[in-house]
This record gives C-alpha cells, sequence and structure tokens, in this order.
C-alpha cells in the first residue's frame, strides 16, 4: 500500500526539505502552499497523513484540522508551529491533531511522529472497512424488500436499534427473525461486542438452562469442570433467542429475574452474577394462547414485549419476491462461480404464484438448487421442486425417479459429496439421503 503524505506550508524550500526527508522513506507526498489548495487536493485523494503549518496565508492551521477533519475523518494531522507559539499547537491537539512540532528544533521527531500517525491512521481505515463489511452482511441493507410491509418492520427496526430496549421479533418460520436481529444488534452501541443466538427449541429443558448460565463443576453427573454459559460469551452485546416460546417454565422464571435486575446464577452455583446483555427474543407461536395455556408466563411475556415487531409472510409482500429471487441468484451465482444471470418468465410467474410455506428462507433454498442444477445461464421452471408444478403439466424430460436420481447426483457433485449439506439443500434428512443413494446407486 502507498503511504500518501500532504505538506501544507507556504515556505517552500521548508516543503521541499520535509518531502525529500520523507520520500526517502518511502512515503509519497504532496505539497501545497496554501489551506485552499490543500483542501483542493484532499477533494480527489485520499491522504492518512497531512503535515501543516499552523500559521497559513489564507486560513489558520488549527481551524484546518477541523476542515480537514470533516473532508476525512480518519486522516492524521500534525501541525507545525513556529518556537515559542506552543499555544497553537496544543489548541490544535484540541481540535483533534495528532501532535505538533517546533519548526527548527524538532526534525529528528518527524520520521517517528509520522510513522506513529501512519500506522493509527491506516488501522483506523481498516476497522471502519471492517465496519462496512459487517454492516453490508449483518445490516438492515441486507433486508431486501421494498413493500409496504417489509418497510414497516425495517423502520421499526432501526428506530429500537439505537436504544437498549427489549425487542420481540413475531412472524412465521423463515420470515428472516434472526436477519433482523443481526441487523438491530450491528446498528446498536453494542456492535462491537458479541451477537450469540440461541434456538431455544434445539435444547431440552435442563440443556438450554447449563447453555445459557453455564455451570460449575459437580453441577450433575458429567460435569467435570466448571463451563461459561452463552449469556457470558454475549457479555457487553446481545442474546438472540429464537423460538422463545419453547422455554419451559422453571427456566422462564430464571430469564425474568435477569431481564428484572440484570442477575443470574450458574447451575450448581451459590454466586450471583450481574449481566451486561441486552436480549431480543422471537417467536412463531401465538404467546397470548400459551398463556391462557399455562405455557408461558404473562409477566415474562410482558417485559419481552416492550417492542414488538410483526415480520411480513413472502405471500404477504408478494411484489418483494422477484426482488429476492434476483438478490439470491446473484449470490448463489457468484458463490457457485456459474454463468447464470436470468430467469424464464414462466419460473418467475411460479415462484410469484407459490404459497411459500417456508416463506424467504424457502425462496433462497430454492434459488439455491436451481442455480446449482441449471446447466444453461437462464433457470426454467423445469428446475423448480414438483411442488411448483400441481395443477399443470409436470416437468417434460423424465420419469419422476430419473429426476429425483439426476438431482440427487447433482446436488452430491456440487456439495462435493458432503452428505449432511447435500440433505440440508435437498431439504430432506440425512437418513433418508443414505437411503436414496443406496435405491440409486449412488457413488
Amino acid at each position: 500500500m502507498v503511504k500518501k503524505i500532504l505538506i501544507i506550508d507556504d515556505e517552500e524550500r521548508l516543503r521541499s526539505l520535509i518531502s525529500r526527508i520523507l520520500e526517502l522513506e518511502g512515503y509519497k507526498t504532496f505539497q501545497a502552499g496554501d489551506a485552499k489548495s490543500g483542501l483542493k487536493l484532499l477533494q480527489t485523494e485520499e491522504i492518512p497523513v497531512i503535515l501543516c503549518d499552523v500559521k497559513l496565508p489564507d486560513i489558520n492551521g488549527v481551524e484546518l484540522v477541523r476542515r480537514m477533519r470533516q473532508i476525512h475523518p480518519y486522516c492524521e494531522i500534525i501541525n507545525l508551529t513556529a518556537y515559542g507559539n506552543v499555544t497553537d499547537g496544543v489548541q490544535a491537539m484540541k481540535n483533534g491533531a495528532f501532535d505538533y512540532l517546533i519548526k527548527g528544533d524538532d526534525q529528528e521527531k518527524i520520521l517517528p511522529l509520522v510513522a506513529k500517525a501512519m500506522d493509527k491512521a491506516l488501522l483506523q481505515k481498516k476497522v471502519q472497512l471492517l465496519e462496512q463489511k459487517l454492516e453490508s452482511h449483518f445490516g438492515f441493507e441486507l433486508i431486501t424488500g421494498i413493500s409496504d410491509a417489509i418497510n414497516e418492520a425495517k423502520n421499526l427496526a432501526m428506530k429500537v436499534s439505537v436504544t437498549d430496549t427489549t425487542v420481540l421479533l413475531l412472524g412465521e418460520t423463515g420470515t428472516g427473525k434472526e436477519v433482523f436481529a443481526q441487523a438491530i444488534h450491528h446498528q446498536s452501541k453494542r456492535s462491537l461486542r458479541p451477537f450469540v443466538a440461541v434456538n431455544c427449541s434445539s435444547f431440552s429443558k435442563d440443556m438450554l438452562e447449563s447453555e445459557l448460565f453455564g455451570y460449575k463443576a459437580g453441577a450433575f453427573t458429567g460435569a467435570q469442570k466448571d463451563k461459561r454459559g452463552l449469556w457470558e460469551e454475549a457479555e457487553g452485546g446481545t442474546i438472540f433467542l429464537d423460538e422463545i416460546g419453547e422455554m419451559g417454565l422453571d427456566l422462564q422464571a430464571k430469564l425474568l429475574r435477569v431481564l428484572e435486575n440484570g442477575e443470574y446464577v450458574k447451575l450448581g452455583d451459590t454466586k450471583t452474577l450481574r449481566s451486561n446483555v441486552r436480549i431480543i427474543t422471537a417467536t412463531n407461536r401465538d404467546l397470548a394462547a400459551a398463556i391462557e395455556q399455562g405455557l408461558f408466563r404473562s409477566d415474562l411475556y410482558y417485559r419481552l414485549s416492550v417492542f414488538e415487531i410483526k415480520l411480513p409472510a413472502l405471500r404477504e409482500r408478494p411484489g418483494d419476491i422477484s426482488l429476492l429471487a434476483r438478490h439470491y441468484l446473484e449470490e448463489f451465482s457468484q458463490k457457485i462461480n456459474t454463468q447464470v444471470n436470468e430467469m424464464h418468465p414462466e419460473f418467475l410467474s411460479k415462484l410469484e404464484s407459490h404459497f411459500w410455506k417456508g416463506n424467504v428462507r424457502q425462496l433462497k433454498n430454492t434459488i439455491e438448487r436451481a442455480v446449482i442444477l441449471s446447466d444453461h445461464p437462464t433457470l426454467t421452471a423445469n428446475l423448480l421442486p414438483l411442488e411448483f408444478h400441481v395443477g399443470a403439466d409436470a416437468p417434460v424430460q423424465l420419469d419422476l425417479a430419473s429426476v429425483e436420481k439426476t438431482h440427487i447426483q447433482k446436488v452430491l457433485h456440487y456439495t462435493k459429496g458432503n452428505k449432511a449439506e447435500t440433505a440440508r439443500l435437498l431439504n430432506i434428512g440425512l437418513t433418508t439421503l443414505y437411503r436414496k443413494i443406496e435405491e440409486y446407486q449412488l457413488v
């Protein structure tokens, strides 16, 4: 990477001297005789380190620090000041300058000071790029759609993200509840701290408590050493409890205590631990009905539902289906490195008329499978699963067994024989896949 430095000083001889010194050290230098020229240069060049005289003919160098920071927030500025004018140097640092040098007396300090400023500027740039990358992977930009329903959900999520308020996300399976939870976290002041997602339905009642809050050695059979819980892992950040409606009543009481006073106790321990974690929960269940049935605590519900966001089903936002399909087509074409880049009108029509029980997740999987199976640049209707052809002519090419065999072969080839990944893409159980492999004698 070329390390660029701008020198702004109305003394041409001094500018040239500093420039030669820095270029001998491998830096690329730019020169300006006044503030106006320096600011103009910064409009076209991203320069991480700037050496700037305090006394310039058009703008005071101390004020210039603020102006340059507005253009490039992550640049580092070193002010050059005359002997006896240290006050200006100190004021410049208060305005955001990295440091100051006294002309004539600090020549030997230029190189080490510039090196430190350059390291800091480049590090800040890397952090900025990382934050932008995280935002593109987990931010609200990842939520595709222009319908009123999805925009209303996004607007609510964006408003609550800057607070520490507990959020309850409601919606059917596959509507993107975890995507929303991640976006809320990465837009919040906790974004640089952990985001921990837990699916409450993936654990038994006893196992879920130990996973969430950890345990002490000897707490139960097999607990041979202390274990940190996911709550500790999320300290300072956000914990996302998906399928909260599946949590047992005993554990609900413990979660209520955390919400009320930020305290919890590990299994097998007597010491109370403090918690600084934001809680986002989600469910596809009717919690009001669960409360009436005695399966969910009403007091916990009121704590969790301080801010509710209802995520629309895909059939409630039909105008977004084509946008989402094109988004996933581009994503998987790049991932698989294929030239598939178009959708036949019939293919798109079948997508838009489908019921989508699995919502956005099902649409994503459908596009991924179609891209894998396609031998042409355009996705056609015969690449869609059989459920898309109910009430219409069946795919014309082959009998059902042959279509299924070819499909499985292609997906196995794509996953390089990874059976678990193949089963996921085919949306079948691993046992079913092994049975099909044996039935069709696939290697």
